[in-house]
């Protein structure tokens, strides 16, 4: 592995930062967390944006050519979300085009391939992740929502949970039991969720910055389409383990507060009182794990492109990342000591508020996606050989 771009990706490097440079006002976005909710105008913003992506075809960047991609490396796939996601850019994360799409491609038939994925190159349509319930997160595979057929239909009823952007959402990938007899795991359906259907609500979850990200879904009597399952019956779990791996070998998560750092560190260089050494040691420490959380998601990466599988290695870069966005939040309030507790908006709040928002958003990260604990017994168990229990 070299710990330098190849010329090829230090090309790409350069066009994505020419892109943002041109395109993305970064007093709206640059510090900015995606558990913050949007103004109308910022969800137009996005809307707009995520339809350029799609025209340079960057959305589906990675997806294979005979399914509309441009067949890109892991690595440029790597370059352009550490890019997208330090600039803070909306929209480079979506959930249709790393979740449902390689399920499709992977296990869809060739008339559902053609239903959903051009809405997903295009961005046309928005998605959302329907795993999780009340009493199976870590757990995932003891979810309770039933999928019970009725002649050409399956008719679900259930409640999911923590669902990020439910509410402006056209379609869902939605895990439920369909066999209750059957051990936990080989029980689950797999299928593809018009979120308008009868019988949807879909209630916001508050979050401590007062904003509403997650949801809670429910599900009641809702009649959907059996074309509308995905792979066999009963063999969902299989199906979404493709989904899990793919959404825990992002490098969004390292370096998402990165360009926070920079702002702090240019903050405590323009107010001398802060020019204390534990506060310099305290910002190098970040900065160097910084640098050392942004190589093992390449090294994740690397491992991809010779056809390897980073089990626990992808586990490894997704603790050491939202643990990092933990950290940079109690950093940043120890830095800015009172005043960086104020919210964006007032007057005295250090750097827009923006360390305030990440302070309070960041342990959501190490809970979704796989909590730090549940990847902790990926390592100890396909990392490290350890017997469990």
């Amino acid at each position: 592995m070299l710990f330098r771009d190849a010329p090829e990706h230090a090309a790409f490097r350069a066009e994505v930062r020419a892109f943002l440079d041109a395109e993305l006002p970064r007093e709206t976005w640059d510090m900015r967390n995606d558990r913050e909710e949007m103004t109308p105008e910022e969800k137009e913003f996005t809307r707009q944006f995520r339809k350029k992506l799609a025209a340079r075809g960057w959305l589906t960047m990675g997806w294979p050519k005979e399914f509309g991609g441009a067949g890109a490396s892991y690595m440029t796939q790597t370059v352009y979300m550490e890019e997208m996601s330090s600039a803070g850019a909306p929209g480079a994360y979506d959930q249709g085009v790393w979740l449902a799409g390689p399920a499709l491609m992977m296990h869809g038939t060739p008339a559902q391939q053609q239903r959903w994925l051009p809405g997903m190159r295009t961005a046309d349509d928005h998605w959302c992740q329907l795993f999780s319930e009340p009493g199976a997160g870590s757990d995932l595979a003891s979810l309770q929502t039933r999928a019970v057929r009725d002649g050409d239909v399956y008719v679900i009823n259930g409640q999911k949970i923590w669902t990020s952007g439910a509410q402006e959402a056209d379609w869902g990938i939605l895990l439920a039991r369909t066999d209750p007899e059957a051990p936990k795991h080989r029980g689950i359906s797999y299928f593809m969720v018009d979120m308008r259907l009868p019988g949807i609500t879909v209630r916001p979850l508050v979050n401590l910055m007062g904003s509403h990200h997650f949801c809670e879904v429910f599900f009641d009597d809702v009649r959907v389409p059996a074309d509308c399952l995905v792979g066999e019956e009963n063999r969902g779990w299989y199906i979404a383990t493709t989904t899990l791996d793919q959404e825990r070998s992002s490098i969004n998560r390292v370096v998402m507060t990165r360009s926070t750092l920079y702002a702090l560190i240019d903050y405590v260089r323009e107010h001398p009182h802060l020019r204390r050494d534990e506060i310099r040691h305290e910002l190098a420490e970040r900065y160097l794990e910084f640098e050392i959380g942004r190589w093992l998601c390449y090294r994740v990466a690397q491992m991809q492109s010779e056809g390897k599988v980073p089990n626990a290695e992808a586990s490894v870069s997704k603790i050491f990342g939202t643990e990092l966005q933990r950290q940079m939040g109690i950093t940043g309030l120890r830095v800015l000591g009172l005043p960086g507790q104020l919210e964006p908006g007032s007057r005295w709040a250090p750097l827009r508020g923006r360390v305030e928002r990440w302070a309070l958003a960041a342990p959501s990260y190490t809970i979704a996606g796989g909590t730090s604990e549940v990847n902790r017994n990926i390592i100890a168990t396909r990392g490290l050989g350890l017997p469990r229990g």
